[in-house]
C-alpha cells in the first residue's frame, strides 16, 4: 500500500550532534524504461503499478520526503525492516564524523625500544597498526624509507607487531564465501585493503602463479600466503591455514590463459610483517621474524605514517563502497567512545542505539558496519529521518556519489541530479540519497528491495554469482530509477 501525504510533518529526529558535522554502483547513465502504455503521457505511473512490473517477487519498501522541512510525500512499507546493504555505510560515516571528527588521521607508527647508536638497536623495532584502513604498500615502503633516514641500520631485538587497536576478526561475515576479497579479517593493522592480489599465466600445460602485494610501482611477492593448482571441477578455489601461513587451491579448469583477481588475508599481522620485511630490507635493514604482541608496546616513535583525514576517507568509502574501510572505522569510532577496542558485532549494536538516540531513528538493527550480512535491518522511513536531518545534509550529502538520471536518451537540462548511495547484496537491492529539485524542492528518499527467501535457497558455493541474482537486481535498479522518475515529477 503507498500511502500519500499532502501536509504531515515527517521527524527530523535530529538533536545535538556532529560537531564537525560485492557492491555494484548505479550505471552513470540511469534510462527509465517507458512508462507502462496505460498511464497518459506527462502522468507519472503509480508506484503500484512499477513495482508489479519491475519486482513482482520479493518486498519493496520506500520513503520520499521533503529534504528541507522533513515533510512525508509518499511512503509504501517504510515500517518494514529490510538488509540494507552498503546503504549501510551512510550511518556509519555519520557515526565516524560524530565520534572521530572530520579532520582525524590514523597513525601508523615504527617505534624504538631501547637504545639507538651508530645506526645499531640495541632493543626492538614496533610496528604499531592504528586502525588505518587505507594503508597501502606505498605507504609502508614509505615507512621503510623513513627507518633508514633515522640512521638505523641494524636490530638486534625482536621486530614486534602490534595490531591490538582493533579486536581481530577473521572475517566480516562467516557466511561469505571464503575466496572472495570483499570480505577480508580485521585488525588494527590492514595492507591493501587486507588483500593479496593472484596472478596466472599459463605456461604450456601447466600455470605460472605469482602472490604479490602490489600497490603503484611496488609488487612485492609474500610468503605467508602460498596457492596450488589442482586438477578438479568444483569448488574454484579452497583455503586453510596452516602455521600462521595462507594455503589456497584453485580449479585448474577456471584459469584459461591467463588472469588476476584478489585474494582476502586472514592474518593481517603476519601480511604486514612480511611486506615491511621485504621492503626494509631493499634499504639494507634485515629485520627478524616478527612477533605478534599481545598489549600495546611502548617506544620512541622514529616514524609515523598518517592516512588523509575522515572527509576524505569517507568520501572514497561511499564511492567505492569498500567494506574493510567501513567496519574499521566504524569499530574506531566505537572504540573511541568506549576507551577501549571494541569488536565488530559489539561496535554495530554501539552505533545502531546511537542512531536511535542522536539521530532521532526508531528501530536499527545493524550487525556490521559495511551492510554485508542480509544479517542487519533497517526502515525506508528511518533513513530518511537521518537523511533530513541537519546533521546529514550538512555533513553526508557532499559527500555522496552525484548521479545524473536520464530522461531521454540523448539526455536534456532537466535531467534529475540524484546524490545517493547504493546497496547490493545477491536478491538484495538498496539506494538512499537526495534528489535535487528543478523547483529548488529537494527531495530525500530511500527504496530497499528484497527476496530474501530466494537469497536464503543460494547455496554456499554459489554464493559469490548465483543464478537469478544479476537480472534481479537489474530489475530492482531500473525500479529506482523509475521511482526517483516519478518523484522528481510528483513533488520536486
Amino acid at each position: 500500500m503507498v500511502n500519500k501525504y499532502s501536509r504531515r510533518l515527517f521527524l527530523a529526529g535530529a538533536g545535538s550532534l556532529l560537531a564537525g558535522a560485492a557492491s555494484a554502483a548505479i550505471s552513470t547513465s540511469l534510462r527509465p524504461r517507458l512508462r507502462p502504455s496505460h498511464v497518459a503521457p506527462g502522468v507519472p505511473a503509480e508506484a503500484e503499478s512499477l513495482i508489479a512490473q519491475a519486482l513482482p517477487d520479493g518486498v519493496v519498501s520506500y520513503a520520499v520526503a521533503d529534504a528541507r522541512t522533513g515533510e512525508m510525500l509518499e511512503d509504501r512499507h517504510a515500517a518494514r525492516g529490510l538488509p540494507p546493504a552498503s546503504v549501510a555505510k551512510t550511518i556509519t560515516a555519520l557515526y565516524a564524523l560524530d565520534t572521530l571528527g572530520e579532520k582525524h588521521r590514523f597513525a601508523t607508527r615504527l617505534l624504538a625500544r631501547g637504545t639507538l647508536r651508530d645506526g645499531v638497536l640495541e632493543g626492538d623495532l614496533v610496528l604499531s597498526g592504528g586502525g588505518d584502513p587505507t594503508l597501502d604498500t606505498r605507504g609502508l615502503a614509505a615507512l621503510a624509507a623513513d627507518l633508514k633516514a633515522s640512521g638505523l641500520r641494524e636490530v638486534r631485538g625482536r621486530f614486534v607487531v602490534w595490531t591490538g587497536a582493533l579486536p581481530y576478526t577473521r572475517q566480516i561475515d562467516a557466511a561469505q564465501p571464503a575466496h572472495v576479497s570483499y570480505n577480508p579479517a580485521i585488525c588494527g593493522l590492514a595492507l591493501n585493503f587486507n588483500r593479496i592480489r593472484f596472478g596466472w599465466t599459463r605456461a604450456g600445460k601447466d600455470y605460472g602463479v605469482t602472490l604479490d602485494a602490489r600497490a603503484g610501482r611496488y609488487r612485492p611477492a609474500v610468503e605467508m600466503a602460498r596457492i596450488t593448482v589442482v586438477d578438479r571441477g568444483m569448488p574454484v578455489y579452497t583455503y586453510s591455514e596452516k602455521a600462521g601461513v595462507d594455503h589456497w587451491t584453485v580449479a585448474r579448469g577456471a584459469l584459461g590463459n591467463g588472469g588476476a583477481r584478489w585474494l582476502p588475508v586472514r592474518r593481517p599481522d603476519l601480511y604486514a610483517a612480511d611486506v615491511f620485511r621485504t621492503l626494509t630490507r631493499a634499504h639494507g635493514i634485515e629485520l627478524p621474524r616478527e612477533e605478534i604482541a599481545e598489549t600495546a608496546p611502548g617506544g620512541r616513535e622514529i616514524a609515523v605514517h598518517h592516512s588523509d583525514d575522515l572527509t576524505t576517507i569517507l568520501r572514497a568509502m561511499l564511492k567505492y563502497s569498500n567494506n574493510l574501510t567501513a567496519e574499521m572505522i566504524g569499530m574506531s569510532a566505537s572504540s573511541a567512545r568506549t576507551g577501549q577496542p571494541v569488536g565488530l558485532r559489539a561496535s554495530a549494536e554501539l552505533m545502531s542505539r546511537w542512531t536511535e538516540v542522536e539521530m532521532g531513528m526508531a528501530d536499527v538493527a545493524l550487525v556490521d558496519h559495511s551492510g554485508l550480512s542480509d544479517g542487519s535491518r533497517l526502515q525506508a522511513a528511518d533513513m530518511v529521518r537521518a537523511l533530513v536531518s541537519a546533521p546529514a545534509r550538512q555533513a553526508l550529502e557532499p559527500l555522496l556519489k552525484t548521479i545524473q538520471v536520464q530522461l531521454s536518451d540523448a539526455g536534456n537540462a532537466n535531467d534529475i541530479t540524484v546524490r545517493a548511495k547504493t546497496g547490493t547484496l545477491n536478491f538484495v537491492s538498496g539506494l538512499a540519497g537526495y534528489i535535487e529539485g528543478d523547483g529548488g524542492r529537494d527531495l530525500a528518499f530511500a527504496v530497499f528491495s528484497a527476496d530474501l527467501s530466494r537469497r536464503a535457497e543460494i547455496p554456499r558455493a554459489q554464493r559469490e554469482r548465483p543464478s537469478g541474482a544479476r537480472p534481479w537486481s537489474r530489475r530492482a535498479r531500473r525500479l529506482q530509477r523509475e521511482l526517483i522518475t516519478r518523484w522528481e515529477q510528483l513533488y520536486a
